[in-house]
């Protein structure tokens, strides 16, 4: 009985870090399409109402949020793919521990 094979999943939760990561520094890349549209119409938004003299605080607020939810999705990824991960590993180290168990000495 080998080590459980995990690396599919390493390699998601390695993605999964790099997009979160992503999100902090504001980068547009790893949001989906829902997300981007959000920002950008938010960013469009408050630079229209800069350009007729009025406050962007609304602008400003929708793009926090559209962010928030971004890191928000993307740690609730992250966290289900890791659990996945320990329910892999579990369910090895549970039929390695029968196995041994199970021996004739």
């Amino acid at each position: 009985m080998g080590k459980p094979d995990t690396r599919r999943l390493d390699k998601a939760i390695a993605q999964t870090v790099r997009k979160l990561d992503a999100v902090r520094n504001r980068e547009m890349w790893p949001l989906d399409g829902r997300e981007r549209r959000a920002v950008l119409a938010a960013v469009t938004s408050g630079s229209y109402r800069i350009t007729r003299g009025n406050s962007p605080a609304n602008a400003e607020r929708r793009i926090e949020t559209a962010w928030q939810s971004a890191e928000t999705r993307l740690v609730a990824e992250m966290a289900a793919l890791q659990a996945e991960r320990q329910r892999i590993v579990s369910a090895a180290a549970t039929a390695r521990a029968a196995k041994k168990s199970s021996g004739w000495w």
